[in-house]
């Protein structure tokens, strides 16, 4: 035993009746004092071993204790062992952040400055395409071209004398109006309104400087405005009149002349109809002839018909099942609405996106499917006076998407075209046929 834990115990505690809780078991294990006389003759040897009990139990209790003081210590240490790695750790991570923050942000600058230097390069790369096209334009210009097989001057002569005069005599049936697209000088962006398919045109009657809009290709609500001054500053179309259309009209293929609408209705049968704006009613009708029609131009499929208007008069330009790979033409009474003349050209449909007529001749705009740059690459002239192939290739400015119709205005030799949803004007340069 701990010879340090052993002290005097008090004679009370002897005599005590009643012994307190901690060693009142030794009561029961200790011999209990009797009468007899051997007993009597040894206290000092009860509470000696008494004493020497109590030691070793509070030695025992002292132990225990020490070890539970030790133990929780130890867990203690640990405890702040781990958060000591814990915000280590938590250190190293949040500098490894900031240089990874650092990084992207060097990445990220030196990315923005790659766009620019290629932004700068694309704007470049587009400047010289627009300078090489502009080039080409003029050298086909200035350039015609040249025969690929040598042919007897004689025949030659009479060849052509032959066809002067076949021209002539279909020139005279026509009009006098010789003059043919030579390029596009200028484009000018009004505004936009609507959606991205329509119409807009300037009525091409003389005296008239009305403007109308047909937004969407099935509508029925037609908005004039008295001038393009006041469809310039109006903001949409609150300076509009609304004209309400006894049916609505479908595609994008009508036309505005002497203060008349001409526009496309189809139901069971394709109708054009002509309605006077003054008198708001519908002064003619007539269904088209033709049979199983397709929409003219495959970029636009929901224009069955085109309503042209030029020096000489109204025309439709349409597609059949019968030529379906090629666009027709017709000429119309702009007062009866009678068919005077049919034509097939050799325009295809495929990938035409609107067209127009100038003096007698039809000019097919061509795209991508996915809207690129507009160009005229077919050209039929039914006076027989320019040929497909002695026209030269025009191509439309950059613009945003693609062209849902091409207005030609004889009064003032522009053009009013809707590409998505924005109007747009372009000012041609014309210069006169030549005949072969």
């Amino acid at each position: 035993m701990c010879s340090s834990c052993v002290w005097p115990l008090p004679d009370r505690l002897v005599k005590h009746s009643s012994p307190p809780l901690g060693i009142r078991w030794l009561h029961h294990t200790l011999p209990r004092p009797n009468s007899s006389p051997t007993f009597l003759q040894e206290p000092k040897r009860l509470k000696m071993r008494r004493l020497v009990i109590l030691a070793a139990l509070a030695c025992f209790a002292a132990a225990q204790h020490q070890a539970l003081i030790d133990y929780l210590e130890q867990r203690l240490l640990a405890i702040e062992g781990r958060i000591t790695q814990w915000h280590e750790q938590t250190a190293r991570y949040a500098s490894e952040l900031r240089e990874l923050k650092q990084q992207m942000l060097s990445q990220l600058e030196n990315l923005d400055k790659e766009k620019e230097v290629l932004r700068t390069s694309l704007d470049s790369v587009g400047t010289r395409v627009d300078r090489v096209e502009r080039e080409l334009d003029y050298l086909e210009t200035q350039n015609g071209v040249q025969p690929c097989v040598d042919v007897d001057d004689k025949l030659i002569e009479q060849q052509v004398t032959l066809v002067q005069e076949k021209q002539k005599a279909k020139y005279l049936r026509l009009s006098d109006c010789s003059d043919m697209i030579s390029s596009i000088k200028a484009m000018k962006i009004l505004k936009r309104v609507g959606g991205p398919k329509g119409m807009w045109t300037k009525d091409t009657g003389r005296g008239s400087g009305k403007v109308y809009v047909f937004n969407g290709t099935d509508e029925d609500t037609v908005y004039e405005f008295s001038s393009a001054q006041d469809f310039t500053r109006s903001a949409g179309t609150s300076l509009s009149t609304s004209v309400k259309l006894p049916s609505a009209w479908r595609g994008a293929g009508h036309v505005v002349y002497n203060n008349h609408l001409y526009y496309i209705d189809q139901q069971e049968e394709i109708r054009v109809l002509k309605y006077d704006v003054k008198n708001s009613s519908v002064t003619d009708s007539a269904v088209f002839p033709a049979q199983d029609h397709v929409p003219v131009y495959s970029l636009n499929p929901e224009t069955m018909m085109d309503l042209a208007v030029d020096e000489e008069g109204l025309w439709v330009i349409y597609a059949t099942r019968q030529n379906e790979r090629h666009i027709s033409l017709a000429k119309l009474d702009a007062r009866s609405l009678d068919m005077e003349q049919m034509w097939d050209t050799n325009c295809p449909r495929e990938n035409a996106e609107a067209a127009f007529v100038i003096c007698g001749t039809l000019y097919v705009a061509y795209n991508t499917p996915q809207p690129g740059r507009s160009r005229v690459q077919c050209v039929f002239d039914v006076n027989g006076m320019v040929s497909n192939e002695e026209a030269p290739l025009i191509y439309f400015p950059k613009r945003y998407g693609a062209h849902s119709s091409l207005k030609y205005n004889p009064q003032e030799k522009l053009l009013y075209a809707w590409d998505d949803g924005y109007q747009i004007l372009y000012k041609l340069v014309l210069k006169k046929k030549l005949e072969i």
